[in-house]
């Protein structure tokens, strides 16, 4: 049970923090949600968050996690102009060892602009009379000891600085978290941190599609090589709201695409396949590129520290940052909110310990997009200081033995979907089944190009 009086502060204005405030106020919780800036009121550019201009897509895992927090959500991004694909069915996807085939659906993706998503969550979220937002509102740091954080310091919009006491303080701040410091200006140990850097870039034009193509056109996406020894280069195509294609080119250090518009056709051009070029120059652009470089994988083991205070706990970005190419951060938040939600009801509210169990339930499914997103990345020239560990080096054959069987082998490819879109753990990529398929190899011969059907290619102006 949730104390009727119960209060929390929820530092972010992010999707992770909207569904941690959300996930809160469903128990009864009285929230304030602080933020920094001055949110926008409707599907428009959000400050201080660049990667919004590139690729994003919100997994089925993700999905169906903030529909639980968010009834109507879906149906609400559909509305708007969403798409729903089903995977693999409408995906089209060059991996490092071939083609992959279009199965039947197991999974789906949601696609739409972040700043369309970004503002249906915000939307719903701040219709909760339960949570109060606090905007141009910056946080001084944590109120409390080594053992209990019993609110935060912030300055507002005046200057004026007030402490705000709090059952339970929720950092979604972010890559940018302060947390490593406010916990050592508590007196705690700074938390094990591992960052792992292929130096990727990315370049993000938005299309409007052919006429014909603007309406059940799937994804295109050439994965790069990551085993090589030298840089990889990809590129993604998703069909976005309002008949528009969002393309990103993405390359590794010592292979990043340019800033340069004029540069962009020609980077398509060098992937390891064409299909994207042809489908672009089939394309109008409507806008110029948009470029960033902050994309490191970076994860914080606050889990495993000896100690941790009551009342605090630490979710999204602010834990796990994950290379956008991946998809999951979106999907790892909304998993992560239903977890802090799970958690407080089954445990209860001001319980011993909660806050120790709250950090370790959040940590599940960041472990898991961590695990898909550095077991590619950590292969890229300078990644990490000593390159991937003996571990990493096992599980990477595996995970390349499964890429390459289920090329040709449906089920093995469902079981990589299963894990690819959050809904289930990496143990089902070892059972006595996929590992005997995996053994095997794939059933079917390898295709000799990109799967897209006669009538997609004559919609895409490739006919």
């Amino acid at each position: 049970m949730t104390d009727r009086s119960a209060t929390a502060v929820v530092l972010g204005g992010s999707v992770a923090g909207m569904l941690a405030a959300r996930a809160l106020a469903l128990l009864g919780v009285r929230v304030t949600l602080v933020e920094r800036d001055v949110l926008p009121a409707g599907p428009e550019p959000r400050k201080c968050l660049p990667q919004a201009r590139h690729v994003h897509q919100l997994w089925s895992g993700g999905a169906q996690a903030m529909e639980e927090l968010l009834p109507g959500v879906t149906a609400r991004l559909r509305e708007a102009g969403a798409h729903r694909l089903p995977i693999t069915t409408d995906m089209v996807g060059l991996s490092p060892r071939g083609w992959y085939r279009r199965w039947p659906e197991s999974h789906f993706m949601l696609l739409c602009s972040r700043d369309l998503l970004d503002a249906t969550v915000r939307e719903l979220v701040l219709a909760d009379e339960r949570i109060e937002l606090a905007e141009r509102t910056e946080v001084l740091g944590l109120e409390g000891t080594g053992t209990q954080v019993t609110g935060v310091r912030l300055r507002g919009p005046d200057d004026t600085r007030r402490t705000l006491q709090a059952g339970l303080v929720v950092d979604a701040t972010g890559r940018a978290s302060r947390t490593p410091q406010w916990l050592t200006e508590l007196g705690l140990p700074e938390p094990k941190t591992r960052e792992v850097d292929s130096g990727v870039a990315y370049a993000s034009r938005v299309y409007r599609a052919p006429e014909a193509a603007r309406d059940g056109f799937p994804v295109v996406n050439i994965q790069p090589e990551p085993r090589t020894g030298g840089p990889g280069v990809g590129g993604v195509l998703l069909p976005i709201e309002d008949g528009r294609w969002l393309v990103t080119l993405f390359g590794t250090r010592g292979a990043e695409p340019s800033s340069d518009t004029a540069d962009f056709d020609a980077y398509a051009r060098g992937l390891r396949h064409p299909v994207l070029a042809d489908l672009i120059d089939s394309a109008e652009p409507l806008t110029d590129v948009a470029f960033t470089r902050t994309t490191a994988n970076r994860r914080h083991f606050y889990e495993q520290l000896p100690a941790w205070p009551e009342n605090f706990v630490v979710l999204g970005d602010a834990l796990a940052a994950f290379n956008p190419i991946y998809g999951h951060g979106m999907s790892v938040a909304a998993r992560a909110a239903v977890a802090l939600r799970d958690t407080v009801e089954a445990h209860g509210w001001g319980t011993a310990g909660l806050s120790r169990r709250l950090q370790k339930a959040v940590a599940r499914p960041a472990r898991a997009a961590w695990d898909l997103a550095v077991g590619v990345d950590v292969f890229y020239p300078g990644a990490t200081e000593n390159g991937p560990t003996r571990a990493e080096r096992l599980v990477a054959a595996y995970v390349d033995r499964l890429t390459y069987t289920a090329t040709g082998n449906g089920r093995v490819a469902r079981a990589l979907t299963d894990v690819m879109s959050l809904e289930k753990g990496a143990q089902v990529l070892l059972t006595p089944s996929v590992l005997l398929a995996a053994a095997v190899g794939p059933l079917k011969p390898a295709l000799s190009g990109p799967p897209l059907t006669g009538d997609e290619m004559k919609r895409a102006g490739l006919q």
